[in-house]
């Protein structure tokens, strides 16, 4: 499984942060970005949920085939 984030969607509203603070920061913008070595971390139930929460739906979860 793959985490994308719309870098030209993000609003930088940090819920993603809030939500899987271990997968998601923010950088000196603050807007999303994850956190090194993280890229793959799908598997995590609060990664699907931060992209829930996302207010604009900055992130997606993909599976690898996508």
């Amino acid at each position: 499984m793959r985490i994308r984030i719309d870098k030209g969607v993000c609003i930088g509203a940090g819920q993603c942060a809030l939500t899987a603070p271990k997968v998601f920061t923010q950088d000196d913008d603050g807007f999303s970005e994850l956190r090194p070595g993280h890229e793959t971390d799908a598997a995590d139930p609060l990664v699907r949920e931060a992209a829930r929460v996302c207010p604009v739906q900055a992130i997606t979860v993909e599976d690898a085939a996508e």
